[in-house]
């Protein structure tokens, strides 16, 4: 599988190593939450954003909800921004099992 990655992210992390905002699990493919989000199972998470001041990804359903929701949806961006990082389970570790090639 071919992922297309910004080329100033950092290098993938170690499995159970702190997430550094690689996005190389999010852009192989989204996670249940980002499934629900996407509408898809396949592909990039539409949720992912990638943050050029700090030069990594960051999930939009925690760092930018209401971007996520829309318009209709805003009024839950609180409660998504906390169920989000209990649901991708932020500051666990990499759950990621890919291996990443530049």
């Amino acid at each position: 599988q071919v992922i297309h990655i910004h080329p100033a992210a950092p290098t993938q992390p170690a499995q159970g190593a702190p997430c550094n905002g690689c996005g190389v699990c999010c852009l192989a493919e989204p996670c249940p939450l980002g499934q629900l989000i996407s509408r898809k199972r396949h592909g990039a998470c539409d949720a992912l954003r990638w943050d050029d001041a700090q030069h990594l990804y960051r999930c939009g359903a925690v760092s930018e909800a209401e971007g996520v929701l829309g318009r209709r949806w805003r009024w839950a961006a609180p409660l998504l921004r906390r169920l989000a990082r209990r649901w991708i389970a932020a500051g666990i570790g990499c759950d990621a099992s890919l291996r990443s090639q530049r």
